[in-house]
């Protein structure tokens, strides 16, 4: 991961490491550490830590372009700081602290195609990955109505894109199948069967009403959308099959590729075109009327 922090991302790194100037006149969002502490943590990463020249602050900022130069773009170093300044442990007695900095880092690392998010017991610092619009929309779109599953679904299938394909297609196909099982809990429908997604699809369908016969289209362009609704069959289907063949969920051998992250992300995006119109398609038909948070009642997070 190569890793250029912004002068901007330096100084809020800085303030959160330092816990800021000692004598500023609002309380720091980060952890005040006196110098010989400063001194200590970056001795724990080799990095240079002087206070014969500066103060604790501007110290603490020229450690840190110490380790930008250590590092030289390649991103061990600064990983394992930026980590370790956003690290829970240091934050036991004020969890709501810890939430606050990971938040003002974050927004400072976003211009850097970067972000902290939790890993576990610790925190993980990861790249954003840059997507299509429609996989854009649909994040927002599932911010806007708290739709955690969706988010979490999305999220997971985009981080692996690169990493593990395999895990990103079962993912994208896990965005769809979200969707459909929490219309089909909000309209108290049964399940199907078998809960795979073109099943789920399926079971969606006809309480949407996704039929143009019923759209009060004009006659001329009926069959055009019914060819649209049918490659969404089709695209359906075939999430569906290349997850059973390919899919994290179905076991592989370490290290093995059957596809690489340009098929992962044609799946990411057709699952986000498709879920996108059918919530659209739900707030068209229930207009105000909310999706449950999660795909199934009491379903842990």
């Amino acid at each position: 991961m190569r890793i250029d922090l912004s002068d901007q991302s330096v100084d809020a790194l800085a303030e959160v490491i330092s816990g800021g100037s000692a004598s500023g006149q609002e309380r720091s969002i980060g952890l005040y550490r006196q110098g010989w502490r400063l001194e200590a943590w970056f001795k724990g990463f080799e990095v240079s830590f002087d206070l014969k020249r500066e103060s604790r602050l501007p110290a603490t900022k020229t450690a840190l372009h110490g380790a930008m130069f250590i590092d030289s773009g390649k991103g061990e170093l600064l990983k394992r700081i930026i980590e370790s300044a956003a690290d829970p442990r240091d934050f036991i007695k004020e969890p709501e602290r810890h939430a606050a900095v990971v938040e003002y880092l974050n927004k400072h690392l976003f211009y850097d195609g970067l972000k902290l998010e939790q890993a576990g017991r610790t925190m993980r610092l990861v790249e954003i990955e840059e997507t299509a619009p429609v996989t854009n929309a649909l994040s927002a779109m599932a911010a806007g109505i708290d739709f955690d599953t969706v988010s979490r679904d999305l999220e997971r299938a985009l981080r692996a894109a690169v990493s593990d394909p395999e895990l990103a297609v079962t993912s994208a196909s896990a965005v769809v199948e979200s969707v459909c099982r929490s219309i089909l809990v909000e309209l108290k429908l049964d399940f199907p069967a078998k809960q795979d997604i073109s099943s789920l699809y399926r079971a969606v369908r006809d309480p949407l009403g996704l039929d143009p016969m019923k759209e009060g289209l004009a006659p001329e362009i009926i069959n055009d959308v019914k060819a649209v609704l049918s490659g969404l069959v089709t695209s359906v289907q075939s999430l569906g099959s290349l997850r059973t063949h390919v899919g994290g969920a179905h076991g592989k051998e370490k290290g093995f590729r059957r596809i690489d992250a340009r098929i992962a992300k044609l799946a990411i995006h057709s699952a986000s075109a498709i879920a996108l119109f059918i919530i659209e398609t739900w707030q068209l038909r229930h207009p105000g009327r909310a999706l449950p948070l999660r795909d199934r009642p009491n379903e842990s997070s």
